[in-house]
């Protein structure tokens, strides 16, 4: 996915709120950052990922207050996505994609059979602004980074 076109389209069920969550209901109104997480099985969480999770959760305030949507999401099955989101208290959307097809479309990659973390700052209009892909010299975006990414006209 390149920088400036809009992010493909998806629908995915929301764990946190039992709802159905469409990409393209955001374009036009607000900004959405797609952050896609790794969670192996229940209680089994990716090291690098685990700690960004938390991370985006407990600031999940900090994007909501400058009209930011996050939008995590799994390659957990439902069941498994709920158990996540009572383990840590998310508020936060969390996205269930057991068959992997948002990691495909946006082009991840994989290891280990898991595909890997990523993240993607989508404007209003929704178009990616920055993205940032696992490498293990780093790892996922910082909540500080990824909020800077939000400083566009």
């Amino acid at each position: 996915m390149e920088l400036g076109y809009i992010g493909p389209d998806f629908q995915l069920p929301d764990i946190t709120h039992g709802t159905l969550v469409k990409l393209s209901d955001y374009r036009g109104k607000q900004p959405v950052l797609i952050a896609l997480t790794r969670i192996f099985t229940e209680k089994n969480y990716c090291p690098f990922c685990y700690p960004h999770m938390k991370s985006l959760n407990e600031n999940y305030e900090l994007f909501q207050n400058r009209g930011i949507e996050v939008l995590m999401i799994t390659s957990t099955d439902e069941r498994q996505s709920q158990i996540v989101v009572r383990d840590l208290s998310l508020k936060m959307p969390l996205l269930s994609d057991p068959t992997c097809r948002v990691f495909r479309t946006y082009k991840v990659g994989q290891a280990l059979g898991a595909p890997l973390p990523a993240q993607f700052v989508l404007d209003k209009e929704g178009k990616l602004r920055y993205k940032h892909l696992f490498s293990f010299l780093d790892h996922n975006a910082s909540v500080e980074k990824l909020l800077e990414q939000y400083n566009f006209s």
